[in-house]
């Protein structure tokens, strides 16, 4: 809503509601447009984010690159 309110050239302290931008500029909720997806496409993207959820549950666990004692060694006096 932010972007939206930018674009009617707003801040938060105009104190105007949100509907009343939307329908200013000329947009839909974002519910209406999401309603007029049909059953089929929203099944579809529901299968992709299953197939992608798997794939990711296969990759190692991300790790914290270690720093190692010796490159902290004489950092301060290096950089002072």
């Amino acid at each position: 809503m932010s972007f939206l309110r930018r674009v009617a050239g707003l801040s938060l302290r105009d104190r105007v509601g949100s509907s009343v931008i939307r329908e200013e500029l000329g947009v839909d909720p974002l519910l209406l447009r999401v309603e007029r997806i049909p059953q089929e496409e929203l099944d579809e993207v529901a299968g992709e984010r299953e197939v992608w959820a798997s794939l990711l549950r296969l990759l190692p666990p991300a790790t914290q690159p270690q720093i190692s004692r010796k490159k902290m060694d004489g950092w301060m006096e290096n950089n002072i």
